[in-house]
């Protein structure tokens, strides 16, 4: 089958989708049947928390050397390799009776995610043009955005009715019904010329700079920020990218090609990306001040981000809808200024109980709401202005701004709320830690509007659609999909 004359289909479609959610609503659920699995294996929660956080770790990790050699080995092969990543690592968890196994298949877990994400996103930039891309990137969010909002949820559901091995069994159920639908999917990779040859000495000094990176992002407030540990860490983190920058800048055969960001629909794609997810902090200060200081069980707590939900999951087709119609720019402004005002709504603790559960449920609502319109824009113009041989590449790297960007959200909104709370004012603890998260928000929207072309998306889908014309004259039937 050649790879020119081939389709995408909606059965690549549900594959692919299947394929994210076996890490975004499976791998991840483990965060949330914590007691369980401690209970079961008998491990110290340190133990726990570490092979919880190791799977986010080598996903950020790996994922954009991941993606640059799916661009040269082949992006079916490198979800295939994903999928049975997934596998073994699950089915280690479903073995684990101590540490060991835990520990070993969340490693797993998170190479496979690295593998599967910008893989899959660059197969839907080789087989669907235009809409139909859109569509098939919409779906794709769907199952990101969705599963991970759905994780608490489905994992809760399935550890207590089935036990908390069942989920990684479904996982593994999964992973094999993805390989299967897309096995007729051929091969799709950069051009190249000349033997294999890959950018070792970049992955080397990438490792380290992001494992410093990361350590220091995670654990700075447990270290302390200013310990001899964590200026280590940020110095060797400083000096990484400072000398991964230069390498990158002298080699023909690179990890990363620095190169792409000097188009800016892509780079404003990328950090708005970055910063948006950067919000990823409220969720940690808005659901451990309802706890902590409005009294709220983690359950109650969990339900009041129902909202945030359905909203994602409503909305991401209608983002679709909206970049079809008036490009890309406008739903990136519009779903990332009503994700700032869900956040912003939810730092008004001043209120008293009852006003402030419900002006939290809104805020939950209109943050999952702007995300969901952001979502397949912000996602399309990045792939849309990657080059073709790099499309791997420039996915890992748009996926790492995204942990990166929760990471980073995460760390410096969890510093403020403790460091002020440890005053004993929980609520003004509270709203400052919503406040650092009104500013990145605030920021992706600049970033947006100096970044992003006007006519970003509905011009590469007006170009596309004139290219399918050009191929198919009327009167000539467009090839049949092949399956």
């Amino acid at each position: 089958m050649e790879a020119t004359n081939y389709k995408g289909t909606n059965k690549l479609i549900i594959g692919i989708v299947f394929g994210v959610i076996s890490f975004w609503l499976f791998a991840q659920s483990v965060v949330n049947v914590v007691p369980a699995v401690q209970e079961d294996l008998g491990i110290s929660l340190g133990t726990l928390n570490i092979a919880i956080g190791l799977s986010a770790l080598f996903s950020g990790l790996f994922i954009v050397a991941a993606g640059g050699l799916a661009d040269k080995i082949g992006r079916k092969k490198m979800t295939y390799i994903g999928l049975i990543l997934s596998v073994i690592g699950s089915l280690c968890l479903v073995l684990a009776q101590g540490s060991f196994l835990l520990i070993t298949g969340r490693v797993l877990q998170g190479l496979s995610a690295a593998c599967i994400m910008p893989a899959t996103i660059a197969l839907m930039k080789e087989y669907f043009e235009g809409a139909e891309r859109q569509r098939a990137l919409s779906y794709w969010s769907i199952g990101s955005w969705g599963g991970s909002g759905a994780a608490s949820f489905a994992g809760g559901a399935i550890a207590t009715s089935m036990g908390w091995r069942w989920i990684f069994i479904f996982c593994i159920v999964f992973s094999l019904l993805s390989m299967w639908l897309i096995k007729d999917t051929p091969e799709s990779k950069g051009e190249s010329t000349g033997k294999f040859r890959f950018d070792y000495t970049g992955l080397a000094v990438f490792i380290v700079t992001m494992v410093a990176l990361n350590v220091f992002i995670t654990f700075g407030a447990d270290l302390g920020w200013t310990s001899i540990i964590s200026i280590i860490l940020a110095i060797v983190a400083i000096i990484g990218l400072f000398v991964f920058y230069k390498i990158e800048k002298s080699k023909e055969v690179v990890l990363i090609d620095f190169a792409l960001f000097k188009n800016k629909p892509y780079s404003g794609a990328t950090i708005s990306n970055f910063l948006l997810n950067a919000i990823a902090g409220t969720l940690v200060v808005a659901n451990t001040y309802v706890q902590v200081g409005r009294g709220f069980s983690s359950f109650q707590a969990g339900m009041l981000s129902l909202g945030y939900l359905v909203a994602v999951l409503a909305m991401i087709r209608v983002g679709e809808k909206l970049l079809q119609r008036a490009g890309a720019k406008s739903p990136m402004i519009w779903g990332s200024l009503i994700t700032t005002v869900g956040v912003a709504i939810m730092g008004l603790t001043f209120l008293p109980d009852f006003a402030y559960t419900v002006v939290v449920f809104i805020g939950f609502a209109l943050f999952g709401l702007g995300l969901g319109v952001y979502a397949t824009p912000s996602t399309d113009t990045s792939v849309s202005n990657a080059p073709s041989n790099k499309v791997g590449e420039a996915a890992g790297v748009y996926k790492m701004a995204s942990s990166l960007g929760g990471a980073f959200g995460v760390a410096i909104s969890a510093t403020v709320y403790t460091s002020i709370s440890a005053a004993g004012n929980l609520e003004l603890a509270a709203t400052a830690g919503i406040i650092v998260n009104v500013i990145f928000g605030v920021l992706s929207i600049l970033s947006i509007i100096f970044m992003v072309p006007r006519n970003a998306g509905k011009e590469q889908t007006q170009k596309e659609a004139k290219n399918v014309r050009l191929k198919n004259p009327p009167g000539q039937p467009e090839p049949e999909p092949t399956h």
